[in-house]
């Protein structure tokens, strides 16, 4: 269900935006290696690791004030296949995500921009203590997938030639163990074709901005698994109360207070049970969002003010994507982590006081 709902984001992302100038299919071939990130994984890495990928692309004409505060960025779905550098544990790899590219640098027929995105991927092989014991990757076939990288394209009669590197990570956010995840650097080369060109009405349309500060409420559930020995997995509750302000088109600032219920936190005391009391974290966080019309990527980090049971972890962070209904309401996909581990994905539903469609 959380990987069903990561992937209608993607095509959210791409289909929300779908009025364009420019659309195109570019390939890619990436080559790179299996980062060994923990000692239990020095094992697995065998050979190189190599992937194509087929984009159906958009570059906007402008017709959006976004747009032009991002410089046009180039936007669609990504569909890969490939390695991760070791066949015989890992498996392949089956997946697509949406993705943005945001120009850095541009000279006449040269771009500069860095690109980054999320969706879901199917590993063809996971963990089985019988089959496949020494994957200590990946817990579940199905798991969500990032990729952050840089990319530079010289463009000819509707054409462009691409050379970039990124990295790419897949992991399922501890909803199954073992979840150590994969983590790729690839380089890239590609070839892209411009096919429609639909041309648009000159006027602008204008999108609403607002600058004043709008506060609201998002319930979060999700759902962790702690060890191989079980497939028993633990329910997690929260709820973000927050203050949020746009300061241009492409930044804001989001401040709250994260309340959180971690039933797998039961299970961090072996002496005695600890009471609901206990187990409730609260943590103060600060986000930045890059806001695109109704959608909103958010990078943020928190500090545990409440947080008897893990008094090891006093930060942590969240970074994810959301939608904003025009209702006030909105929905969003996070990935909360204790820097690089993984400890789930949150599934939030919220409502602003204050509707960002509402001046």
């Amino acid at each position: 269900m959380k990987l069903f709902l990561l992937f209608a984001f993607n095509l959210i992302f791409y289909i929300s935006y779908t009025q364009s100038d420019v659309y195109g299919i570019e390939g890619r071939f990436k080559s790179g290696f299996l980062l060994a990130h923990r000692g239990v994984m020095a094992h697995l890495p065998q050979h190189m690791a190599y992937t194509t990928e087929l984009s159906l692309y958009r570059k906007p004409g402008g017709n959006k004030n976004w747009h032009r505060a991002y410089k046009y960025p180039q936007h669609g779905m990504t569909f890969i296949f490939g390695s991760v550098g070791n066949n015989d544990v890992l498996g392949y790899l089956f997946g697509s995500y949406g993705y943005i590219e945001l120009p850095i640098l541009k000279r006449n027929n040269f771009l500069l921009d860095w690109k980054f995105g999320f969706g879901a991927a199917y590993s063809s092989k996971k963990y089985d203590p019988i089959s496949n014991p020494k994957n200590a990757a990946i817990g579940s076939h199905i798991n969500a997938l990032g990729c952050l990288g840089v990319r530079a394209s010289y463009f000819f009669n509707r054409q462009k030639l691409t050379l970039g590197v990124d990295m790419t990570h897949f992991s399922n956010g501890a909803y199954k163990v073992p979840n150590l995840g994969v983590n790729v650097p690839f380089v890239s080369i590609g070839y892209g074709h411009d096919i429609i060109s639909v041309k648009r009405d000159s006027n602008l349309f204008q999108d609403d901005f607002n600058s004043k500060w709008n506060f609201g409420i998002t319930a979060i559930a999700s759902a962790k698994q702690l060890n191989l020995n079980t497939d028993r997995r633990y329910p997690v509750y929260a709820m973000d109360l927050f203050a949020r302000k746009n300061f241009t088109q492409k930044a804001g600032l989001e401040l709250a207070l994260n309340l959180v219920s971690n039933q797998s936190l039961k299970e961090t005391n072996s002496t005695e049970i600890p009471s609901q009391k206990d187990i409730l974290q609260m943590g103060l966080y600060a986000a930045y969002i890059l806001p695109m019309d109704c959608f909103h990527f958010v990078f943020g980090m928190g500090a545990y003010v409440k947080n008897k049971l893990m008094p090891s972890d006093p930060l942590y962070h969240r970074i994810g994507m959301r939608y904003i209904f025009k209702n006030g309401m909105h929905a969003h996909v996070v990935l909360k982590t204790h820097y690089a581990r993984a400890d789930y994905f949150e599934l939030g539903l919220g409502y602003t006081i204050k509707s960002l469609f509402n001046k």
